[in-house]
Order: C-alpha cells, then structure tokens, then sequence
C-alpha cells in the first residue's frame, strides 16, 4: 500500500505509471531533487495537492485485474 509517508522515489521505482498520476495532480517536478529525498505527503502539500484523492488513484495502481 502506498501511504503518506511512501518516499515519492518508491513508488515511481515500484509503479511506472504512478509518473503519470503525479502529473495529473500537478507534481510535475517528479524528476526533480525533492522526489528523491520526499514522501508523498511533504511533495502534495507543497504542491497545494489534494493527498487523499492522490493516494486513492495510486493505491488503484496495487488492485490485480479480475481474470475471468
């Protein structure tokens, strides 16, 4: 489960796609020094960035496609 507390770097490594989340919230700056060394919380409220909806779609990134 991605958390607050997850260092934004750990969930890119873990979760390609969660770049394109980051984005869509408005964390373009991914790439920048701060992703390395922040978590997720401290990088959204620098960013002015809703954290629950933000977690809500990267924790959607963990759910195993149903098989039929």
């Amino acid at each position: 489960m991605i958390t607050k507390s997850t260092p934004i770097i750990d969930a890119l490594r873990s979760h390609p796609q969660a770049r394109e989340i980051f984005t869509r919230h408005g964390m373009g700056c991914i790439g920048c020094m701060g992703s390395m060394t922040e978590t997720i919380e401290n990088g959204a409220k620098m960013h002015d960035i809703d954290i629950e909806a933000l977690l809500a779609e990267l924790n959607s990134l963990l759910v195993e496609p149903v098989k039929l």
